[in-house]
């Protein structure tokens, strides 16, 4: 299978480019300041974001100095809700090394976080595009919402599949969905183009969150999340939402009224978790009955409604739909993508689909 940085050695001099962008918008009068940044900066992690958004503008008239300025705008935020979410957790480490607040404190990570926002606006407005503002701060404003919502939630211990699916459109769709947006308008693409791409990009960041939160079901250390994390965190994700919805099941009652006590010891989150899994909420995340999610009819009639229905054929390799089963998810997205966007650039749609892939992969 293709790897990440394979993709990324398809674009590596612009990446490259939009990595000085970030470096040279975060230097500062202030040492400590310097400091600090140039050991974060040292551990960029997949940088998918950034990858999203060059490979976006690709697909309409290419990357150039807008569009890096966008995708530096995106991953500076971005790393800055990842520098206070820290503060949140009180994380102690990240992609392996020490977090801003665990080296220093509290008070200089939340400031440090600021000046990363303070950043990505300057990127933004070099971008030259009031839309990629606008983009940013819906964003910014989707990603506070979807952490304030299940922060309430996790109190209260009532949610559903449909606010699960709120949550994590704010709280990780809304930065796909920004990410190709911003790639798009920077690249000069149409209006039509950018609703159809912002539609995929957000069932594409659905698909994301929903892969991720399974793995708080199992030991990985590859992963490098303990299981029942978000148990402990009191966040309630779509595994467990579904078992706990079967009623007809014997211990349904009882593991109902363990889900909602406002705290778990380790027993009592391992007997939770398996229970999703016995009662099949693992493979019930992997074929969601959200047509949104999971039919690539569905998003076909939606969103690739041909001028022309007899151009609407194309090749067998990229008309062909796969069957829905567990783990494929990526993969429809994928191949609905060709089909949403009649392209003749393959070349730059393969890189494109190839990524979905593998970040929905991870």
């Amino acid at each position: 299978m293709v790897k990440l940085d394979q993709i990324q050695e398809t674009i590596k001099p612009e990446l490259a480019k939009l990595n000085a962008i970030i470096a040279d918008t975060l230097k500062s009068p202030s040492a400590l300041t310097n400091h600090i940044v140039t050991d974060y900066l040292r551990t960029k992690g997949k940088q998918i974001r950034p990858v999203l958004v060059l490979l976006s503008a690709k697909l309409f008239n290419g990357i150039n100095e807008r569009v890096l300025n966008a995708g530096a705008a995106i991953e500076l935020l971005h790393n800055a809700s990842l520098i206070h979410d820290d503060v949140i957790d009180q994380s102690m480490s990240r992609r392996g090394l020490p977090t801003v607040n665990s080296v220093w404190d509290n008070h200089v990570a939340v400031l440090v976080g600021d000046f990363f926002v303070s950043g990505a606006l300057s990127c933004a407005v070099r971008a030259g595009d009031i839309r990629v503002l606008n983009s940013l701060s819906t964003m910014g404003a989707d990603l506070a919402m979807g952490e304030i919502d299940q922060i309430d939630n996790a109190r209260s211990r009532e949610i559903t599949e449909e606010v699960y699916m709120t949550i994590i459109s704010r709280k990780t769709a809304s930065l796909f969905t920004s990410c190709v947006e911003v790639g798009g308008i920077t690249a000069g693409a149409d209006e039509e183009s950018l609703k159809k791409l912002k539609r995929f990009a957000e069932l594409l960041g659905q698909c994301f969150q929903i892969k991720d939160d399974t793995f708080d079901y199992f030991h990985d250390p590859v992963v490098g999340k303990p299981t029942g994390n978000d148990l402990r965190e009191g966040k309630i994700t779509l595994p467990l939402i579904y078992a706990l919805g079967r009623k007809e099941l014997p211990e349904c009652e009882e593991m109902n009224k363990l889900a909602h006590k406002q705290e778990l010891n380790d027993e009592e989150i391992n007997q939770l978790v398996e229970f999703a899994k016995t009662a099949g909420g693992i493979d019930y995340a992997f074929r969601t009955k959200k047509p949104r999610l999971c039919s690539p009819t569905s998003l076909q009639a939606t969103l690739w409604k041909p001028s022309n229905p007899s151009s609407a054929t194309s090749s067998p390799a990229t008309n062909k739909i796969p069957h829905i089963s567990n783990r494929k998810t990526p993969k429809i997205w994928a191949f609905s993508f060709f089909r949403i966007f009649k392209i003749s650039n393959h070349s730059n749609l393969r890189i494109f689909e190839t990524s979905i892939y593998l970040i929905s992969n991870f």
